[in-house]
């Protein structure tokens, strides 16, 4: 039976889905056994302590969140050692990193899908995992023809920017061109956007489409309102990287490659709940869809809110988000109907009926054009992970 040190801060969603991984991964191979040491040991004892108390405790490896000035003195050890790269990326010793670009990348093609051409991203520079995910954003952002604003933050803390920054914060969100869609570096920095826009009066999502990383689902439900946010496959990274670990114990690889965990899915919730449009009658009728989708809503029933006449408003509906006017009721319908089979106990077609899905026969077929999966695929997948999350 391994003994394996667990360096890691447990009061965080993140790291409470990496064990979830971990401790899965432990029970299939030989049920370990762990040392849950807390992140102040970094300081108090410092490299040559953690090694000197697991040397008594004998322990056969350690998973931790590690100073990166620490890196030669672990690796020079003879322990083997799995770093999460929570500032930058280690070289000598294997990390559970993020595929931070792609992360950055579905981010912005979620927002270019709603309509948007102003863009800002809110995070930290001097971190590998937002300074990333900032470049995959801009990447794909660039390549529609747009440009993305930045707040300026060069050596802040995770704490810093909305307690101490506040003045500066209210005016960047002032000056950005709305409607905007923001993408936060994290749930955390998510919330500050929303907290920061409260407090200014600027409408969200209105004015601000805020989505932030990590569905924290505790920090998301949080935000007012609440926020959207890109899921990450954590608990697979945890799985992977005990794995990792236990294949380094036996000495089958010295340094095993790094860990990735990749984005999964955005999960919409409020704080990006619309559809840009410069189009005053469109963005009307996109305003009355949200508000009503859970009612049995129909093409009639818009074409009365706008003054214009159906064939019209069709047509510049169309040209504006790329579809007609049923088709997008219909596909906004099925990701409601998503976030519902997730977020409640209903039946799928309990929900169908609530979102007015009325043809039973064609809700499976239907719901995987929109969200590639069955309705029974989808909840088995994402809601297990949900569920992962939230303990």
């Amino acid at each position: 039976m391994y003994k394996v040190i667990l360096l890691l801060d447990f009061g965080e969603e993140y790291s409470k889905a990496l064990l979830k991984g971990i401790s899965k991964y432990s029970s299939e191979n030989g049920n370990w056994s762990f040392c849950r040491m807390p992140l102040y040991y970094r300081e108090t004892m410092g490299v040559k302590g953690i090694l000197e108390w697991a040397k008594e405790w004998k322990a056969n490896g350690i998973i931790g969140q590690l100073y990166n000035e620490m890196e030669t003195e672990f690796y020079e050890s003879p322990l083997p050692i799995i770093a999460q790269d929570f500032k930058e990326r280690f070289k000598k010793i294997p990390n559970i990193t993020g595929l931070y670009r792609q992360t950055g990348k579905m981010g912005a093609e979620y927002f270019l899908k709603k309509g948007f051409q102003n863009f800002a991203f809110y995070g930290f520079n001097n971190i590998v995992w937002s300074r990333e995910r900032a470049e995959g954003f801009e990447t794909a952002v660039n390549k529609a023809g747009y440009q993305v604003n930045y707040f300026e933050h060069k050596k802040a803390r995770s704490t810093d920017i909305w307690y101490y920054k506040s003045k500066s914060l209210s005016k960047w969100l002032k000056s950005l061109p709305k409607p905007v869609a923001l993408m936060a570096c994290d749930d955390n920095q998510g919330v500050h956007i929303t907290e920061t826009c409260k407090h200014n009066q600027i409408r969200v999502p209105q004015e601000v489409a805020v989505l932030g990383v990590d569905n924290d689902v505790m920090l998301c439900e949080l935000s007012d309102p609440p926020l959207s946010s890109i899921e990450l496959d954590i608990e697979k990274g945890g799985y992977d990287a005990a794995r990792a670990l236990d294949l380094m114990i036996q000495g089958r690889v010295k340094f095993y490659r790094d860990i990735p965990v990749p984005p999964i899915k955005v999960i919409t919730r409020t704080s990006t709940n619309i559809f840009a449009s410069t189009d005053d009658h469109v963005a009307d009728a996109l305003d009355f869809i949200h508000r009503n989708i859970e009612t049995n809503l129909q093409v009639t029933d818009i074409v009365k809110e706008v003054p214009m006449s159906r064939r019209s408003l069709e047509k510049r509906f169309l040209e504006v988000t790329g579809m007609p006017v049923y088709k997008y009721i219909s596909n906004l319908r099925i990701e409601k109907m998503a976030e519902k089979l997730l977020s409640t106990d209903q039946t799928i077609f309990e929900i169908a009926l609530d979102m007015g899905l009325q043809d039973s026969k064609n809700i499976a077929r239907q719901f995987r054009q929109v969200m590639g999966y069955t309705p029974v695929d989808y909840r088995k997948m994402f809601g297990e992970k949900k569920a992962v999350v939230t303990k």
